[in-house]
């Protein structure tokens, strides 16, 4: 199976690296940091909003069962792309949504997914569109949280698991 990956970054990482193990195609997440000024940030440095980084999922995708445009169609379900540095209860640049990604390739359909999704909204979308400069793995204690703490915090709503995991069904 050939794979390809798109990192995101939808506020808190727990519940975004959630929805996104709820797809049908999605083979593997990790939560981690991306896109920052420093080496080898930690959660609790990158928590003081002085690195750079944002929260971030690395979602690896198998193309023959799930588009890009379909896993970013998803990706703004999930978020509100019209708030800076801001998800649910969650404040601070670290929460700030962007589409970061590996491949040029992709920019085409990140751009189209992108403006389909702006025509829906009269203020301007705050979500970055970046090439990834870097991403450092989060700590074990944070992959895969929200499976260890079913009752963990979350700013998503639990419903959007639910659409998740029957959205590519339909």
């Amino acid at each position: 199976m050939e794979t390809k990956e798109i990192y995101l970054a939808g506020g808190c990482f727990w519940g975004t690296e959630h929805f996104f193990k709820q797809i049908n195609g999605v083979v593997e997440t990790e939560v981690g940091f991306a896109n920052g000024h420093t080496e080898t940030p930690t959660y609790e440095q990158v928590y003081t909003d002085t690195t750079g980084y944002a929260e971030t999922v690395r979602v690896v995708y198998d193309p023959a069962q799930v588009s890009l445009e379909f896993l970013l169609q998803m990706f703004f379900v999930a978020i509100d792309p019209t708030s800076l540095n801001k998800q649910g209860h969650d404040e601070g640049t670290r929460y700030r949504t962007g589409i970061y990604y590996t491949d040029v390739a992709d920019r085409g359909a990140i751009d189209m997914v992108f403006a389909d999704e702006q025509a829906k909204y009269a203020q301007p979308m705050v979500v970055e569109r970046e090439p990834l400069a870097n991403f450092y793995p989060a700590d074990e204690y944070h992959q895969d949280y929200l499976d260890k703490h079913p009752d963990g915090y979350c700013h998503l709503p639990k419903a959007l698991f639910d659409f998740a995991r029957k959205a590519n069904n339909l």
